[in-house]
């Protein structure tokens, strides 16, 4: 689950999400998940999930592929 930190600058709580909240969701979902089913999993937004699951792509933990406008992705 999501954890809460304090911003230092504003002093506003910023919600932080872990790789493995991600990695989770991908790998819960079965053979291919969407990026807003992820982001419904996890409770970040649809972009928040976007970002972090193409970092992860970048690190070679998950794969992607385009389908029509959607992007599925799956465990490598």
């Amino acid at each position: 689950m999501p954890g809460k930190d304090r911003d230092e600058g504003s002093g506003k709580y910023t919600t932080t999400y872990t790789d493995e909240d991600f990695l989770r969701a991908v790998e819960q979902a079965g053979p291919q998940i969407g990026t807003q089913a992820v982001a419904d999993e996890v409770g970040c937004t649809r972009d928040t999930a976007y970002r972090r699951l193409c970092e992860l792509e970048d690190d070679g933990e998950v794969v992607s592929r385009k389908v029509g406008m959607a992007r599925l992705w799956s465990v490598e």
